[in-house]
């Protein structure tokens, strides 16, 4: 069987050998790292003072060093993997090289090591651009998911309820301990219903006690809209209507007494700037529910921010539920000003488009059986399975995640380039 000249899909090499399984026409890729330059002298830097601090900590301990390592621990972790991955694939590449005169098959086998290699590449790439990346202040927290119609009238509170369900399924795939907060209907739509079985939601909030929740929920938050044809429509035309979803964070088990009564904590919330109103419940519930005034609305005076929570028959724990969300509402809304303030101070360096609540993010296509996330550009089918809270969900939200784990890079490297200007 006569030679042909083939080029390893792996490592770009040119080979003259018969057995063409092994290779392509065409190179892929190459070993370069995509990651950019400045990222990797960053990562090496933090590794390096990783390196140092353990050797201090080793001969006396101190709580900042400790504290220092332990923040710094993931960057040196990712990076040792990433350059573990890079040093394979050189030494299979050299391997590559010197058999592929001599030894076909053993060059081959070292095509296809390469290949696996490149695919834990990218992997270690990823994870060393996350570690990068400052970690949000809540994101070891658990959250609460609120959900609320936007424009749309009914058909906005019909959607309210599936991406309730939506979540709800997620949560129980993922054996994740999720707590319903709050499920109120609009009063107006009474008890009526759509075909798929969907209630005129008003205001739902699930939350979900895991700890790290809000890291994996938090790009989540933003305007979901849908595109569907209404059952009450009769000239079957589509109507676009939206629901608005707020991610806050919520107190780790254990730790609400103490954050809630600590001055420095976000979550503190001083008693004496707090209205407080009991009231009677509204709609459906029973005599109990309606005759008594178990009903709880605060009012935080200073921000005008105002909770409101009925759904237990215990005025008890409707006052302990409103706390706690009135001042996960709060805390989510100082962490957002200080964000806004840093932001601020980089607009000489780089010009961020920030996403906010209102802004659509997503947009879920009954008709076509699409759902798009437009900030990571992905457009998946199999509708059924994003609303029943499946796998293709988990699709989306990975994407979505990426996405805000590069826009955390280029604040990354704006800020490198602002200590080179400096310098």
């Amino acid at each position: 069987m006569p030679a042909f000249p083939w080029i390893c899909r792996s490592c770009s090499r040119t080979l003259r050998l018969s057995k063409r399984s092994h290779y392509v026409r065409f190179a892929s890729n190459d070993t370069a790292p995509s990651i950019a330059p400045k990222l990797i002298q960053r990562a090496t830097t933090l590794a390096a003072e990783h390196d140092q601090l353990q050797k201090a900590l080793s001969t006396s301990f101190d709580s900042a060093k400790a504290k220092r390592v332990g923040e710094l621990q993931r960057v040196a972790t990712a990076l040792s993997a990433w350059q573990t991955s890079i040093s394979s694939i050189r030494e299979l590449e050299d391997l590559v090289k010197d058999a592929e005169e001599f030894d076909p098959d053993l060059a081959a086998a070292g095509c296809q090591e390469i290949e696996w290699e490149q695919e834990k590449l990218q992997a270690a790439e990823k994870k060393l651009s996350a570690s990068l990346t400052p970690q949000h202040p809540f994101a070891h927290m658990p959250c609460m998911i609120e959900l609320r119609p936007g424009p749309g009238g009914l058909e906005g509170r019909y959607f309210t309820d599936s991406l309730f369900k939506m979540y709800k399924g997620l949560c129980a795939r993922r054996g994740y301990r999720a707590n319903v907060l709050k499920y109120e209907m609009a009063d107006a739509a009474g008890d009526q219903s759509s075909s798929a079985g969907e209630n005129p939601v008003q205001e739902a909030i699930i939350e979900v006690q895991d700890q790290g929740a809000y890291d994996l929920f938090r790009s989540e938050a933003g305007m979901h809209r849908v595109q569907r044809i209404p059952s009450t429509e009769s000239k079957g035309r589509v109507h676009t209507s939206a629901v608005a979803v707020w991610v806050l964070p919520s107190f780790p088990e254990g730790a609400g007494i103490e954050m809630s009564d600590d001055p420095e904590s976000d979550f503190y919330v001083d008693p004496q700037e707090v209205k407080v109103e009991t009231m009677r419940a509204r709609g459906a519930g029973g005599q109990h529910v309606n005759k008594t005034e178990s009903a709880i609305r605060m009012t935080h005076l200073p921000t005008g921010l105002t909770v409101s929570m009925q759904d237990h028959r215990s005025q008890q724990r409707n006052r302990e539920d409103a706390w706690k969300l009135l001042r996960s509402r709060i805390a989510s809304q100082r962490a957002e000003q200080r964000e806004a303030a840093a932001a601020s101070l980089r607009n000489s360096v780089l010009s961020q488009t920030q996403i906010t609540r209102g802004d659509k993010i997503r947009t879920y296509n009954y008709n076509q059986d699409r759902c798009t996330d437009h900030r990571a550009g992905l457009d998946v089918h199999n509708l059924p399975d994003v609303l029943d809270g499946g796998e293709t969900l988990d699709r989306i939200m990975d994407a979505a995640k990426e996405w805000l784990v590069g826009k955390d890079l280029e604040v990354v490297l704006a800020e490198e380039e602002a200590k080179l200007m400096k310098q």
